[in-house]
């Protein structure tokens, strides 16, 4: 079978362009999907592991993120400030962030979970103020990076969007030779009633379809091949011809 091809010249150089644009998005979803994954086990296998249960664990710069946490102290309540735009079961609101003091006066932050805007005002919910010492379970997590669309944390506002502690401890003059900078704790979830604020699961809630995403790339750039060859079969610039027995015999 012999093939004509006259390709045309603006919309091949086009199309060629587009095809690995797809292209490359498409392999840019892959490799977030190995990416995603292997931050799941990771979540999964240090949050599961022995708990750090000490403060001189936890001044080490060696700790992993999501490590499981059991340690003893008590909040700061006057020095809580509110995550701005987050969410629970479509609900909006805020995370409460408050220094935790350690029983060897240790502070490191506490992400406390998610209360509502009518809940945000801490005279409202004044049974959420623990006073006392108590044992907290969390998890190590690193300081948030804002992301691209995200705007910088206003404190003098009250708009905070990511949890930077070196940040935080700055703007509530928080004076202490103990403070942990490295890292914050998100609270878990202690019992099966929900109490305010609403604390993490310790189960991985991490978007996952960056399959799916590479699928449609690769989807739309196999499109765009077929439409490109089935204009320029519409056009008589390509078509296919068997070749003549009687001709190659002759």
């Amino acid at each position: 079978m012999n093939i004509y091809f006259r390709p045309m010249l603006w919309p091949s150089l086009v199309s060629i362009t587009v095809f690995l644009i797809l292209l490359s998005f498409g392999t840019w979803q892959i490799k977030r999907l190995f990416w995603k994954e292997a931050l799941i086990e990771r979540y999964l296998l240090q949050s599961q592991s022995n708990p750090i249960k000490n403060s001189a664990q936890l001044k080490s710069t060696n700790v992993d993120e999501f490590k499981a946490t059991e340690i003893e102290g008590s909040f700061l309540h006057k020095n809580e400030i509110y995550i701005t735009g987050k969410t629970f079961e479509g609900n909006a609101g805020f995370h409460v962030i408050t220094p935790f003091k350690l029983t060897d006066d240790t502070i490191i932050l506490v992400n406390r979970g998610w209360v509502s805007e009518g809940y945000r005002d801490p005279e409202k919910r004044k049974f959420s103020l623990i006073r006392d010492n108590i044992a907290l379970k969390g998890i190590v997590r690193y300081p948030q990076k804002k992301g691209y669309f995200v705007p910088e944390n206003d404190g003098k506002h009250g708009f905070w969007f990511t949890i930077k502690p070196l940040e935080i401890y700055n703007f509530i003059k928080l004076d202490s030779d103990n403070l942990i900078n490295d890292y914050y704790i998100d609270a878990l979830r202690q019992g099966k009633k929900l109490t305010l604020p609403i604390g993490v699961t310790g189960k991985p809630k991490l978007r996952n379809q960056h399959l799916s995403y590479a699928i449609t790339w690769y989807g739309l750039a196999l499109s765009l091949l077929f439409v490109y060859f089935s204009y320029h079969v519409s056009i008589g610039r390509l078509h296919f011809k068997k070749k003549d027995c009687n001709a190659e015999s002759n």
